[in-house]
């Protein structure tokens, strides 16, 4: 099998900051905070770089939703190996409420126009944490879907497919085109060299906006209110089994 991957890349607050909610509960500090890649959107774009390599594949197009700052994120999947990025502007109230639903959609529309093969995704993003984006994709293109891949095989007849799910692994095969969510396990992304890094500055970076691919961005939802998660009490140390079932009792937890 040889043909176009659209992979999907979005900007998130870096793993390693510390997430502040908004003084009016509207939602978390976004600026001035670092911003990254999704982590499993770098997975995601790395096994579709190895297809590429193996000639299983032959072009990479990555593709971002979001403010001008989602070039960055493109960027670096360049870097990476991908061959072009396609960015999709939103902006302003429209971004604050874009969800996996909207993105679906412009994934979904991006994929006919291109003529993709297969559509690899991150399984969630580590900021909403909803895993819903590949399945919706899947759902809206009528493609079979192999949903927390681990492994990933290209065979003549299909993908192979192993799936991570909670009583172990699960071997599926599904036929293209297809729509593919990588876990934690599926590989260990690459960094992006200095002369890679130089490359993807050169390399073409699509600008389309949402009515050009007749998508309406209208949420459904809407968030009433952020908060943090409540701070652990503190515990405490008890000498003897008697001591422990006396301060269950006291707590009303036996």
């Amino acid at each position: 099998m040889s043909g176009r991957v659209l992979v999907g890349v979005k900007r998130v607050i870096d793993y390693a900051v510390k997430i502040r909610v908004k003084p009016d509960h509207s939602g978390v500090v976004t600026d001035g905070v670092k911003h990254s890649m999704n982590p499993f959107c770098e997975i995601a774009v790395e096994e579709a770089v190895k297809l590429k390599e193996k000639k299983l594949m032959k072009e990479v197009v990555v593709v971002s939703c979001g403010p001008q700052q989602s070039q960055e994120t493109i960027r670096t999947a360049l870097a990476m190996g991908a061959d072009r990025g396609i960015h999709v502007e939103v902006s302003g109230k429209d971004y604050e409420t874009l969800g996996p639903l909207q993105v679906s959609k412009i994934l979904a529309a991006l994929a006919k126009k291109e003529d993709a093969q297969l559509i690899i995704l991150g399984k969630q993003a580590i900021d909403d944490d909803c895993n819903q984006t590949g399945q919706m994709t899947a759902a809206l293109l009528d493609w079979p879907q192999g949903t927390f891949a681990s492994e990933v095989s290209l065979e003549k007849d299909g993908i192979k497919v192993v799936r991570e799910i909670d009583g172990g692994l699960e071997t599926i095969k599904i036929s293209t085109p297809a729509v593919l969510t990588a876990d934690l396990r599926l590989n260990t992304p690459r960094y992006a060299t200095l002369p890679n890094i130089m490359k993807a500055k050169k390399k073409k970076i699509a600008n389309v906006k949402p009515a050009d691919l007749g998508v309406d961005l209208t949420s459904r939802l809407e968030v009433l209110r952020v908060d943090e998660p409540p701070q652990r009490q503190a515990g405490m140390k008890v000498e003897t089994v008697d001591d422990l079932v006396s301060k269950l009792k006291d707590a009303g937890k036996v």
